[in-house]
C-alpha cells in the first residue's frame, strides 16, 4: 500500500528519459527509475520531490526520494541521488507528475477501452479507441467520444456532445446536449455544463415572467479543467466560449454567453453574469461577483471577494484590484487607511 500523502502515478520510468521530456538536466544517475511525486516529507522509494530554496535541499537529499528536482543553485553539489536541474523546479514537477501520469491513467482506472455493463449508451454513439466508460453513465444519441477519454460512473451525457481526446470527466458530471470539449479536458465531480442560461422576460402587464430563449451552445477549448460543482451555463442564443487552459475552481458559476480568455485562472465562489467577457491571463481571486455584459482585461488580477460591477471595464495589463466596486490596489488601500484613521478619531 502506498502512502497516504504520496501519489503512484504509473509505471516506472528513468529520471533521465523524464528530464529530457521536460527539457531539463540530470546531475547523476539518469537510469534511476521514479513512479510517483510527493513532499520532502512524505516520499519514499520511487518518489520525485522537488526543491525551490536552497535551505531546503539538504532535507531532500536526506528523504527516501529517489531524485530531486532543484534549481540552478543546485548544479555543483555533489549528492548520493540524481538532481533534476531546471531554472523553475516547481514548474517541472507538475510536469513530471503529469509525464507520469499519462502510462498510468489505465492502472488506476482500471482495463483501457472496458464500458461498464451498467452503462446506458445510444447505439449513434461513437467512441474511438481507449475510451473508458464506468458505471451506471449515460450517452445519448450523436454523442462523439476521442481516443482514451475516461468517463466516470453517473455522468451524462446529453445528445450531441463532443469530447475530445485524453478528457477526464469525473463521477456525476452532467454535460448538456451540443456541448463540446476539447482535447485534454478535465471536469470534476458534480460540475454541470451547458446548463440554461438565467434569462427571463418580464410581462408588464402581468408582473410575471417568461424564459427567453436559451438554445446556443457551449464551447470548452483544449486543457480546461473545471472544478468540483462549478456550472456552466450555454449561450442564449450565441456561445458561452472557455478558452485554451483556462483554470476553473470548484463552485464558481459562469453565465450564459461568457467569453473566457485564455490561460484565465478563476478561484472558487466567484460568479460572473451573462454576457461577461475575461480577457487572456485574467486572474480572478475567490468569491469575485461580476455584474452583466462586464469586460476584464488581459493580465488583470482581481483580489478575493472583488466586485465589478454591470458593464465595467477593468484595464491595465499586471494590474490588480480589489473591493467593491473594484478599484485599483493601492487606491483602495488608502480609502482603507483613510477610514481606520477616521474610525480612531470618534
Amino acid at each position: 500500500m502506498s502512502h497516504p500523502l504520496r501519489k503512484v502515478l504509473g509505471s516506472p520510468r528513468s529520471i533521465g528519459e523524464l528530464a529530457e521530456a521536460i527539457g531539463a538536466r540530470v546531475v547523476g544517475d539518469e537510469s534511476v527509475e521514479v513512479s510517483g511525486v510527493a513532499s520532502i516529507r512524505s516520499a519514499g522509494a520511487g518518489d520525485v520531490v522537488f526543491v525551490e530554496d536552497e535551505k531546503h535541499l539538504a532535507a531532500a537529499l536526506r528523504s527516501a526520494a529517489a531524485a530531486v528536482i532543484v534549481g540552478e543553485f543546485a548544479g555543483a553539489v555533489s549528492a548520493g541521488k540524481p538532481l533534476v536541474i531546471s531554472d523553475h523546479p516547481k514548474l517541472a514537477f507538475a510536469r513530471v507528475a503529469r509525464a507520469l501520469a499519462k502510462p498510468g491513467v489505465a492502472n488506476e482506472r482500471g482495463q483501457v477501452g472496458l464500458v461498464h455493463e451498467t452503462a446506458s449508451i445510444h447505439g449513434s454513439a461513437v467512441l474511438s479507441a481507449g475510451v473508458r466508460v464506468d458505471e451506471r453513465v449515460v450517452i445519448r444519441e450523436g454523442v462523439e467520444i476521442g481516443d482514451n477519454t475516461w468517463i466516470g460512473a453517473g455522468c451524462v451525457l446529453g445528445a450531441g456532445v463532443k469530447l475530445g481526446c485524453e478528457c477526464e470527466i469525473y463521477a456525476n458530471v452532467t454535460i448538456y446536449p451540443g456541448t463540446i470539449l476539447g482535447d485534454g479536458v478535465i471536469v470534476h465531480a458534480g460540475a454541470v455544463l451547458g446548463s440554461d442560461g438565467f434569462g427571463y422576460v418580464r410581462d408588464r402587464k402581468t408582473a410575471r415572467y417568461e424564459k427567453f430563449p436559451q438554445v446556443g451552445r457551449l464551447l470548452i477549448e483544449d486543457d480546461v479543467e473545471i472544478g468540483a460543482n462549478t456550472t456552466i451555463d450555454r449561450g442564449a442564443l450565441d456561445e458561452t466560449r472557455i478558452g485554451r487552459g483556462a483554470k476553473i475552481d470548484n463552485l464558481v458559476h459562469i453565465g450564459h454567453n461568457c467569453q473566457i480568455g485564455e490561460d484565465v485562472v478563476i478561484a472558487a465562489q466567484t460568479g460572473l453574469s451573462g454576457s461577461i467577457v475575461i480577457e487572456k491571463g485574467v486572474v480572478l481571486g475567490g468569491q469575485v461577483g461580476i455584474g452583466e455584459h462586464a469586460r476584464v482585461c488581459e493580465g488583470v488580477m482581481v483580489g478575493g471577494q472583488g466586485g465589478i460591477l454591470p458593464s465595467k471595464v477593468l484595464r491595465g495589463k499586471g494590474k490588480a484590484f480589489w473591493g467593491t466596486p473594484a478599484q485599483p490596489l493601492r487606491e483602495y488601500l488608502k480609502q482603507l487607511a483613510t477610514l481606520a484613521k477616521l474610525a480612531k478619531k470618534d
